[in-house]
């Protein structure tokens, strides 16, 4: 970094010369949106009714949630999140007094098959053997200028880790297989470590609990979270039921088609995960609970009664008009892409956000996001033309990672802790039925012409 005599980053400053560039840029840059339907471009790999363009085969997640009729006209209906071919919600429902959901939905996910308890105790034992650093890796690679999301840390650490790879470039499956499950028994403590070395940057006290082998994920994740290292078997239960929800998507989400992307190209699992995390990151995808957080925060402080319909309701069309909160004019956490009339995930959440409420005395908070979604989906209903609204589960996960304990900082990186078994077996399954280099086509609208000698221009 180079710093101004008034200890400014030099580095990072935007000039007068990088301004008017900028305007350079804008002034060619510009492309008609009518263009795009001359060309019947499908903007962000989406038909004309939005739904995803089909890019691909997958025997790992699917989606429903919407149906055909004799016309070719989409019917909402309400959704279904499949884990190789099984409803998430039978997941979550027969799991019910066990610790260890998550991992069974991660054994799923990679092999296709639910796991007998020998086969399960054998996965948790491989994770438990694979859940551990290199020598100084801490110290190195984390602690070390960590930057101010934690993402990027992860992103840092999941590249530095080719370095210490015997077989980093070789994608044949046994070995990718190896390296997938290293990443769903790693992701958890770079999340966590990253936290700390954020915190410790930040003046903050620094302290390094290491997992226990005879814990599941969400149970090492709250313990090394916390400094008295203790939580609530509800709030493990709630945490694993969590990580279960967000494992996959169907595969037609960007982070999960950016692994594709970056699989076919044949490059390594490192660089594929870092890239699936960097998608993850944006705010458009996995930093939804963020602004959700965000909104109702900005609702709470300005909607003086909170059991008011009608004041409620007012704000929420301010909100909407872009007057209040950011002025992008939206409700955070409803709607979805691609479910249209309930989220699954959101639907099985429901029971435990009502139960950790309760146990956290959170009530009046959770009747007030009721409220929201009730008003905000009436609201949304009407401008967009629709019968049915879905409540996205980024509406409600941030509240609960709040009511857990969890820094806003940790809520994408524990996206990335679940997603990582997903991305993993999408990466496998490109590898080894793909085939073929992911290349898109981009149709050029710049107008032919010739060349200008420097002296003529």
């Amino acid at each position: 970094m180079i710093w101004s005599e008034k200890g400014e980053n030099v580095y990072s400053q935007i000039t007068p010369k990088i301004r008017a560039l900028e305007e350079q840029w804008e002034k060619k840059n510009y492309i008609d949106p009518g263009l795009y339907r001359k060309y019947n471009v499908r903007r962000g790999l989406r038909d004309e009714n939005g739904q995803g363009v089909l890019t691909g085969l997958t025997r790992v997640g699917e989606i429903q949630s919407y149906s055909v009729d004799q016309n070719g006209k989409l019917l909402p209906e309400d959704g279904v999140l499949y884990y190789r071919g099984i409803d998430c919600r039978e997941l979550v429902r027969g799991s019910e007094g066990r610790r260890l959901a998550f991992e069974e939905s991660a054994y799923l996910l990679l092999f296709g098959e639910l796991p007998t308890e020998v086969q399960l105790r054998d996965f948790c034992v491989q994770l438990a053997t694979y859940r551990t650093l290199p020598s100084n890796f801490l110290r190195d690679v984390i602690l070390k200028a960590p930057p101010q999301d934690l993402m990027n840390t992860m992103q840092r650490a999941v590249l530095t880790l080719f370095c210490y790879d015997d077989q980093p470039n070789d994608i044949s499956l046994g070995n990718v297989l190896r390296q997938s499950l290293q990443m769903v028994a790693i992701m958890p403590l770079l999340a966590i470590y990253a936290y700390q070395a954020y915190r410790f940057n930040k003046g903050e006290g620094l302290f390094i609990h290491e997992p226990r082998p005879e814990l599941s994920t969400a149970e090492n994740f709250l313990r090394m979270l916390r400094q008295d290292g203790r939580y609530t078997d509800l709030e493990a239960r709630v945490l694993d039921v969590a990580l279960v929800l967000h494992a996959d998507n169907g595969g037609g989400n960007n982070s999960t088609f950016t692994n594709h992307v970056v699989t076919s190209s044949g490059t390594d699992t490192y660089s594929a995960i870092a890239a699936s995390m960097a998608a993850l990151k944006g705010p458009r995808h996995g930093g939804a609970n963020s602004k959700v957080m965000e909104m109702m925060a900005d609702i709470k402080s300005h909607v003086r009664n909170w059991n008011d319909d009608g004041e409620l309701e007012n704000y929420l069309e301010r909100i909407l008009n872009g007057e209040v909160f950011d002025g992008r004019g939206l409700l955070y956490g409803l709607g979805h892409a691609v479910y249209t009339r309930t989220d699954p995930r959101c639907e099985v959440f429901r029971d435990y956000v009502k139960t950790l409420s309760t146990e956290k005395e959170r009530g009046e908070e959770l009747d007030l996001y009721e409220r929201v979604e009730r008003l905000g989906k009436g609201l949304l209903s009407v401008r967009r033309g629709k019968d049915a609204i879905s409540t996205n589960i980024d509406f409600y996960s941030g509240f609960v990672f709040e009511m857990l304990g969890l820094p806003k900082e940790l809520y994408t990186p524990l996206f990335a802790v679940a997603r990582i078994s997903g991305w993993s077996a999408h990466r496998m399954e490109e590898l080894s039925g793909g085939g073929k280099l992911i290349r898109p086509r981009y149709e050029c609208v710049e107008e032919h012409r010739a060349y200008t000698p420097a002296a003529e221009r």
